[in-house]
């Protein structure tokens, strides 16, 4: 399911405890867009969009991704080099073994 631009700045302030002023400070846009933005459903432009993304800190990937996002930390992309190279047999052993270990 696509989430609209305004619904998923609703849902990143509502996440965070911000206000509509606190997002126009942190993005450095002036409060009235971000009102016009969340209260009349004005379409958001794509340069608008990218002041807000930085703002709340992340990327316009980030702010359209759909579930949960995983920070890829340099060990996080140690373990995908090591896993991207070995066989369908090895990987689903590794999977099992990592499932196991989260099973407390």
């Amino acid at each position: 399911m696509i989430m609209d631009a305004t619904e998923r700045i609703k849902e990143l302030l509502k996440q965070r405890g911000w206000t509509a002023y606190k997002l126009s400070k942190q993005s450095g846009l002036a409060e009235s867009t971000v009102n016009n933005i969340l209260k009349r459903n004005t379409v958001p432009s794509v340069t608008t969009l990218e002041s807000i993304c930085g703002g709340f800190g992340m990327t316009m990937a980030q702010f359209f991704a759909e579930g949960e996002l995983i920070e890829v930390t340099p060990d996080v992309s140690e373990l995908v080099r090591y896993y991207s190279v070995l066989s369908v047999e090895q990987k689903e052993v590794a999977r099992e073994l990592l499932k196991k270990m989260n099973q407390k």
